[in-house]
């Protein structure tokens, strides 16, 4: 059986709450039956509906299940027309990209620790080494 398309004019004629569709990167799906199961509430989905929930849908950062839950209600795909608005965003990867900007940092800071402190043991060793030969 052949996928079937939608523009987002058809899309946008469904944004009820007893008709509900809305685009997930560029799929369409049929989100009516789970509007009111939706832990959410059903205003977050009603904001979107009609329309690409794209951005909305991966911000709130789904599990995997949720993502099955989505898959179960797919109807069909995107047909891109002329002017329709790009893709609020790609595909996400499984696992969040990590933040390296200060990872140096921290490192760094592990470093000045040890070194501070194998400076103050040496410290205290030759005090000790001095008032040892005092006596």
């Amino acid at each position: 059986m052949a996928e079937k398309e939608y523009t987002y004019q058809d899309v946008a004629e469904h944004n009820t709450k007893k008709d509900l569709f809305m685009v997930i990167h560029d799929k369409i799906y049929d989100t009516t039956k789970f509007v009111d199961e939706h832990p959410g509430g059903e205003e977050v989905m009603l904001d979107v509906g009609g329309q690409d929930a794209t951005e909305a849908f991966e911000d709130v950062g789904h599990s995997d299940e949720a993502r099955e839950t989505l898959e179960t209600l797919l109807v069909g795909s995107l047909k891109r027309q002329p002017g329709d608005p790009e893709p609020k965003a790609s595909q996400p990867s499984l696992s969040p990209s990590a933040n390296t900007s200060t990872a140096g940092l921290g490192t760094a800071l592990y470093a000045a620790v040890f070194i501070g402190g194998l400076a103050a043991y040496g410290t205290y060793q030759y005090m000790q080494a001095q008032k040892e030969a005092q006596n």
